[in-house]
C-alpha cells in the first residue's frame, strides 16, 4: 500500500458528471496521484477495478445498477488490497454503520469534499480511516448510545437479501425486465425469474410497489 509522497492510482465512480469533474480536479493537485477511470455506474465501477487495480476507489452511494454499498462489497471481494472511500450526500449514522460493515475505510460528505477529499485520500493510502466531521461525530455518538437505536432502524422485515439478490432488488426497481437482469447479470431469463419469485415470497413483497419502496428506505436506490 503506498505511503504519502509515493504514487497513486485512483479510480472514481459517480453518476453525476459535474462530481466526477470536481474531484477530478481536485486530486490533480497531488503530484505523483493518477485518477486511472471513471464509472458513471456501480457495476462499471467494480469492472473498472478489476481492470485497472487502483490503489483506492472513490464511490458515490446512490449509483444506477449497482449502488455503492454493494459496489463496495463486490470489489473488496475481488480485491481487498483497494481502500474504499465514500463519497457521498447523506450522513445518516445507520449508513455510515453499514459502510463500514461493507468494509469501507473512509466516509466524506461532498459538501465537505473541497477541504478534506486530500487529506482523506492520504489516510487511507497510510492504513488508517477518515471520517467527516459531522460523520465522525455521528459515530462517536451512536456509540455513546449504544446499539439500540440503530437496531431500531434496520430493515422492516427480519429476513435479508444475499448479494445477488440485492443486485436484483436495485435492477428490479429502476425498472429493468425480467429480460434486462438476465442480461445484465448474464443469466438466464429462467434463472432471473426464480430470483425474482423467491426474493418476492421471502420478503413477502404483494407487488412490485411494494419491493421498490423496500429498496428506497434500505438506501438500494434513490429517488
Amino acid at each position: 500500500m503506498p505511503e504519502r509522497g509515493r504514487t497513486a492510482r485512483i479510480v472514481i465512480a459517480d453518476d453525476h458528471e459535474m462530481v466526477r469533474r470536481g474531484v477530478l480536479a481536485t486530486l490533480a493537485d497531488v503530484d505523483g496521484w493518477t485518477v486511472v477511470a471513471q464509472a458513471d455506474n456501480g457495476r462499471e465501477a467494480v469492472r473498472l477495478v478489476e481492470m485497472h487495480k487502483p490503489d483506492v476507489a472513490i464511490l458515490d452511494l446512490s449509483m444506477p445498477e449497482l449502488n455503492g454499498l454493494d459496489a463496495t462489497r463486490r470489489i473488496l471481494s475481488a480485491r481487498p488490497s483497494t481502500c474504499i472511500l465514500i463519497l457521498t450526500a447523506h450522513e445518516s449514522e445507520q449508513l455510515v454503520r453499514e459502510v463500514l460493515s461493507a468494509g469501507a475505510r473512509g466516509y466524506v460528505l461532498k459538501s465537505d469534499a473541497g477541504l478534506t477529499l486530500v487529506r482523506a485520500v492520504e489516510a487511507l493510502l497510510e492504513g488508517q480511516t477518515f471520517f467527516t466531521s459531522k460523520v465522525a461525530r455521528l459515530v462517536l455518538e451512536g456509540y455513546l448510545r449504544g446499539n439500540a437505536a440503530a437496531e431500531g432502524e434496520s430493515a422492516d422485515t427480519g429476513q435479508t437479501l444475499s448479494a445477488r439478490e440485492r443486485e436484483i432488488v436495485q435492477l428490479l426497481a429502476e425498472g429493468a425486465s425480467n429480460k434486462d437482469v438476465a442480461r445484465q447479470l448474464g443469466i438466464s431469463v429462467k434463472t432471473a425469474e426464480t430470483h425474482r419469485s423467491n426474493i418476492m415470497r421471502k420478503m413477502q413483497f404483494a407487488s412490485l410497489s411494494d419491493l421498490v419502496r423496500y429498496a428506497v428506505r434500505n438506501r438500494i436506490i434513490e429517488i
